[in-house]
């Protein structure tokens, strides 16, 4: 069941990318292509969840998905304060 669970919130996640991915296509805003970076890294770091827990248990991927969530984060805070319009 909690396999499940990790797994709804990646596809939740790159759901997400897509959406924000595709409108930043259609229009153009900046803000639309930071989120959609912000949310490639937290499918990204999900699909590491899942893989640290269920797959690859005995190796620890905790700072790596750590650092990618932080890098997602970054990337958004520097669309929401650098290119506000």
């Amino acid at each position: 069941m909690v396999i499940l669970i990790y797994t709804l919130c990646a596809l939740t996640a790159l759901l997400c990318a897509a959406m924000l991915l595709r409108a930043y296509r259609r229009s153009s805003y900046q803000l639309l292509l930071w989120g959609g970076l912000c949310f490639v890294g937290l499918t990204l770091h999900s699909c590491l969840v899942i893989v640290d827990k269920f797959i690859i248990y005995y190796i620890d991927f905790s700072t790596w998905r750590l650092v990618i969530a932080l890098l997602s984060m970054m990337v958004f805070l520097y669309g929401l304060i650098w290119d506000a319009e």
